[in-house]
Order: C-alpha cells, then sequence, then structure tokens
C-alpha cells in the first residue's frame, strides 16, 4: 500500500472493488493497524491496512494560519470576554475527525468578526480551556473572581463569558449567588455545533451576547438561540434556565419564569423586569462547600444510600422529590421517613426540590408530603435542582448563616411568585 498522505487530507481509498472519498484522520495509538476515514456524510469509517490497496491523495489539508489583529474603536463601547473552553471554543479537527478546543483567543475572533461591529473587546482572558463537563465549583469560584474584577473595571461595560452547555446552568446559576447583585451585564452564551460548521448556531449567539453586554441590563444571565432559526434570542435568568435538548440551537429554555429580553442580532426588545445597570462596586461572596449531594429519588430506591452520604462526611444534600413533594412514605415497603429523620439528626441538610421540569413543590396537599415536611425537610417551592445544588453548597459555605432561612429567601431570582409556562 502506497501512502503519501496524512491526517487532514482528502483522499479516496482504493480497495480491491470499492473506493472510498473523505478526509483521512490519524489512527487511535492501540490500533496503528486501523486506517480512519470521515466520509462526505460526517460518519467515520475504518480499514484493515491489509485490505486497502491505494491511498490517493486528492487534496492536500490546509491548516488556517492567517492571524487577526484586535481593532480598538473610540467610539464604541468596550467589553470584556472570558473564554472557557465548549463547543463555542472548538473547530473540527481533520486530523483527529472530531471537535477540539481552539489554540487562542484570536482563532475565536477569526471565526466571528460580527462582534466587533457592536462593541471593542478590549480584555480577553483565558483562565483554563475545559469542556463544561470537567468543570466543577472551583471552577466557578475562578470565573467569578475574574468577573469581579472586570465588573470593577470603569472601563469594561459588559461581559461575557464563552462557556460549553452540559452544565452551562449550574455555573450562570453559581455566578449569580457568587456576585450577588451586579451593577453590569454578566454574559454567558454558547454554541450546541462547532464554529466552522454552516449550522453553528455560534455567530448569533456571540452578536447577541455583545448587545446584552453593553445594554442596562445588569444581571448575570443566559443568552442563547429562542428557536431553531437565526432569528433571535433569548436573555435568560441564571437561576432560572436549563439545558432541555442534547442537540437543538434553542437548547436552552426558562423554567417556572420568563427570559428578560428578546435579542436580535442589531436590537433588544425588553420582556421582563431587570435590575438596572449602575456605578456601585461588586462585590463577591466565593465561599462553597464542597460536600453537597444532588440525587433523584425512584421508585423502589432503598433509603440506605443516604448512609454513604452520612460516612462520606457530607453537610447537605438536594432530593428531588416526586409530583407535589412525595417519596416513598408510611404504606412503602421502603420507607423513607425514618432514614430521612435519622440522618438530619445527624446533621444532614436535606432540601426537596421538583423532579418535574414546571411548576412547584406543595408537601401539604398530601398526608404523605405533610409527614415528611415535619421531618425537617426544607422544601424549595419552585426552585430548579440544580440550582438548589448550587445554592446549597454556596449558604452551607458559611456557618454561621441559618441554613433554612436562607435556602427560602429569593436570593437571586430563584423563586418565582409567578409560575410561567
Amino acid at each position: 500500500m502506497k501512502n503519501k498522505a496524512v491526517p487532514g487530507d482528502f483522499v479516496e481509498i482504493h480497495l480491491d472493488k470499492i473506493i472510498y472519498e473523505g478526509t483521512l484522520l490519524e489512527s487511535p495509538e492501540d490500533e496503528k493497524a486501523i486506517v480512519l476515514l470521515k466520509l462526505g456524510t460526517g460518519y467515520n469509517i475504518g480499514f484493515n491496512k491489509k485490505d486497502i490497496c491505494e491511498i490517493k491523495l486528492l487534496e492536500r489539508s490546509e491548516e488556517e494560519k492567517e492571524e487577526i489583529k484586535i481593532k480598538v474603536e473610540k467610539n464604541k463601547p468596550n467589553i470584556a470576554m472570558i473564554i472557557t473552553g465548549g463547543t463555542i471554543a472548538s473547530k473540527f479537527d481533520s486530523k483527529k475527525g472530531g471537535v477540539s478546543p481552539l489554540n487562542s483567543s484570536e482563532d475565536l475572533f477569526k471565526f466571528y468578526p460580527e462582534i466587533f461591529k457592536i462593541a471593542n473587546v478590549s480584555r480577553v482572558e483565558v483562565p483554563f480551556m475545559k469542556f463544561s463537563n470537567d468543570m466543577d465549583f472551583k471552577d466557578w469560584q475562578k470565573l467569578a473572581k475574574i468577573s469581579e474584577k472586570l465588573l470593577n473595571d470603569s472601563n469594561i461595560k459588559g461581559i461575557i463569558i464563552t462557556h460549553g452547555t452540559d452544565t452551562l446552568h449550574y455555573t450562570s446559576a453559581a455566578l449569580s449567588f457568587f456576585l450577588g447583585k451586579v451593577s453590569k451585564p454578566v454574559v454567558l452564551t454558547y454554541s450546541q455545533r462547532s464554529i466552522d460548521r454552516a449550522s453553528s448556531d455560534a455567530n448569533l449567539n456571540l452578536q447577541c451576547a455583545a448587545l446584552a453586554a453593553i445594554s442596562n441590563i445588569a444581571e448575570v444571565m443566559l443568552v442563547g438561540h429562542a428557536s431553531s432559526n437565526d432569528n433571535f434570542c433569548y436573555a435568560m435568568p441564571g437561576t432560572k434556565v436549563r439545558k432541555l435538548h442534547s442537540s437543538k440551537r434553542d437548547a436552552f429554555k426558562v423554567i417556572n419564569s420568563k427570559p428578560f429580553a428578546k435579542i436580535y442580532s442589531d436590537k433588544i426588545e425588553i420582556l421582563e423586569k431587570h435590575n438596572l445597570r449602575s456605578k456601585g462596586k461588586v462585590k463577591g461572596d466565593f465561599n462553597f462547600e464542597e460536600k453537597v449531594g444532588l440525587i433523584k429519588f425512584y421508585p423502589g430506591q432503598d433509603p440506605d444510600i443516604l448512609d454513604y452520604y452520612i460516612k462520606k462526611g457530607y453537610k447537605g444534600i438536594v432530593i428531588e422529590f416526586l409530583g407535589l413533594g412525595q417519596i416513598a412514605g408510611k404504606g412503602a415497603r421502603l420507607s423513607w421517613l425514618n432514614k430521612l429523620k435519622e440522618v438530619q439528626k445527624k446533621g444532614l441538610v436535606v432540601c426537596a426540590a421538583a423532579q418535574t421540569i414546571y411548576g412547584r413543590l406543595n408537601p401539604m396537599v398530601y398526608s404523605d408530603g405533610r409527614e415528611f415536611l415535619k421531618t425537617g425537610i426544607i422544601y424549595l417551592r419552585d426552585m430548579l435542582a440544580e440550582t438548589a445544588y448550587v445554592k446549597l453548597g454556596w449558604v452551607l459555605g458559611h456557618p454561621k448563616w441559618n441554613v433554612k432561612e436562607k435556602m427560602l429567601e429569593n436570593v437571586s431570582r430563584e423563586f418565582s411568585d409567578r409560575l410561567e409556562k
């Protein structure tokens, strides 16, 4: 087999009677006898080297090396950008057959020059480059501390944070609590599809995020596609948003509340009340108790699972309760009532969040709910389970606080007075 092609090249692979055409990929280290090819359909296919008659080079790969010079124009507002990784900061890697992180912030701006029509990106911070499934509370703290400094910089109009989608709603909730009442917009945005794909949602999301960052909406918010079309985005409260689809552009939806605004590529339409831009200084509060957990109750679940959390020294746990606020009660073979009383006496704080997406908990409707309420569980009404987990960690990071009072205080719009569909 003759082969002058290298990964990234466009080739033909000739077998005995069939020819395949596509992009040559790198073979895994432990499978060097395999040749990988990405077909035009987007699927990868593998061949044994011994079955290949010829790999014919059709076109060399040309990696883009063009540099971009960031221009600053005096008549435009200055914004800061914090780049953390995720799909929005990735592109297709022709050698690997999947998406890989960009090498620099300049690479990002090369793909999204439209953002400079709206504002000067005068500060760029890259604290880490991670897919969001690898992030945890230490990353949230790092982002919050950088954001605090940028918010208190008089030359910065607002902040954009680019982020992966998988745990974006956890980060937006964490920043909402860590930063408190912000004086300027803190805008988290994302993309579901990498920047080099024609169907990428990144361009509109970034343009809308830039408009949000120079607006008067002084909130921690998530900005992204409002529908599967490239027409407008929503600006969504950081504590009331959840990822509801694994791949659609409009993956994030506001739960039990409303978006702050509808944002087009050239204008903003306000939909809901929000805090206004101010000159006040932001003082962050970054305390967080790591030993908190989030579990989902399921039928037949053994309550002894809570012993694990006691053994491991956990301070608090959020349980996703069924319906209006029940789990296995007096009539169940494996009742949770006694175990919940026991672990709370041992110091474990137990909070109840709704397992349903929409609606709120009300333990007073059914007798089982009233029994669980008597044990001391903190029922969190319509607070999202992910937000509840983040808030519990933040609250327990302050040993002198009254946990129940603080968990039931509406700190950052995590509770809604009126539920919206």
